[in-house]
């Protein structure tokens, strides 16, 4: 099981470093411009401070800039840090949501995603933009501008079953989420159909998945403001994420999601209408929104996350590797980001890795 933290936060590059020194993995950047650093600044900035981790783009966002754009930008970084990139996109949950935009189509996804390979692979595509088509590559690459000769790997950010078998079609790995992306083995059992398809072996693919880490200190319970204060704002960027794909797929909410549904749904509907959606997702993954942690109960923690005390984490960690998962990553609150990584690598990782 490799282990890696998300940093969207220029001003806190120190806490990727520190990570590096604990014995994580690797470190992925998100993509929301309208409330974290701009990826590639500060994957860059990381990139110049880091000598071992692995960093890559999670998730890059389609909607957000060109396919060529996104190729220079990760080769770009890859120039700084050879051979420790990786490119993970994704359609646009929260970047595009909090613009009053929809994410990208899967099918415009696959396009765009087989670009990206193919420049990243030196070679030439037929480029569709404004109506026109042209043939275009990356020229000039003797000048060293960016990396394209150290191979960087495409991981394809997928929850549904569609996406999921397209990360099989052309990925290298798949990137996920639990619980919303569904169990290991039914994604995994997707990705194959895109394998098969293919006709690709998948031996060397890859599956990661963002989950929801608590680790419960000693005579701790799943009540304790301490734990409500830690792992709420994970658990609220699921439910945020279900208000947005009920309401596009006229689908059920998950039964996960069913204790605290309409009570939420009347929450967030009392909220004027015009700033609705740009203020459930304000708070995505750094804190609790106003009056959302009476929504942190011990069955909705229990649903969502990967929780206990540390040799109860340690065993639902060995569990979903041997169902096939490969690497996880945990977002964590802002005031908490440097302790939990450090208690983490101390109580369950190097119990893993030794």
């Amino acid at each position: 099981m490799q282990f890696g933290v998300g940093c969207g936060y220029i001003n806190k590059l120190d806490f990727v470093v520190n990570a590096e020194n604990l014995g994580f993995d690797f470190a992925w950047f998100p993509d929301t411009h309208l409330i974290r650093s701009n990826i590639w600044a500060t994957m860059a900035a990381a990139a110049l401070q880091t000598k071992t981790l692995r960093l890559g783009s999670g998730l890059a966002i389609p909607g957000l800039r060109l396919a060529p754009v996104a190729a220079n930008g990760i080769a770009t970084i890859n120039r700084l840090a050879p051979g420790r990139c990786f490119f993970g996109a994704g359609t646009g949950n929260t970047a595009m949501r909090s613009m009053g935009q929809k994410p990208m189509k899967v099918k415009e996804f696959e396009t765009y995603l087989r670009t990206v390979k193919s420049l990243l692979a030196g070679e030439e595509v037929d480029y569709k933009l404004n109506g026109t088509s042209h043939p275009i590559k990356f020229q000039s690459l003797e000048l060293g501008y960016i990396n394209i000769e150290q191979y960087i790997p495409l991981m394809v950010g997928a929850f549904g079953p569609k996406a999921q078998a397209l990360a099989g079609e052309i990925g290298d790995g798949l990137i996920t989420g639990i619980p919303r992306g569904g169990s290991i083995p039914s994604a995994l059992t997707n990705v194959k159909r895109g394998l098969k398809k293919a006709g690709r072996s998948g031996d060397h693919f890859q599956t990661y998945a963002l989950v929801n880490m608590l680790m419960l200190e000693k005579g701790e319970t799943l009540r304790s403001d301490r734990v409500i204060e830690l792992i709420g704002p994970s658990i609220m960027a699921n439910v945020h994420y279900l208000v947005d794909f009920v309401a596009e797929t006229g689908n059920s909410p998950p039964d996960y999601v069913m204790p605290i549904w309409d009570e939420y749904m009347e929450y967030h509907m009392a909220k004027q209408a015009e700033t609705r959606q740009q203020e459930m997702h304000a708070a995505h993954y750094s804190h609790l929104g106003p009056d959302e942690a009476r929504f942190i109960t011990p069955e909705m923690i229990k649903n969502f996350c990967i929780a206990g005390h540390p040799e109860e984490i340690i065993e639902q960690l060995e569990t979903l590797e041997k169902q096939g998962l490969d690497a996880i990553v945990f977002n964590t609150p802002v005031d908490t980001m440097f302790q939990q990584i450090e208690d983490f690598s101390k109580k369950v990782i190097s119990r893993i890795k030794n």
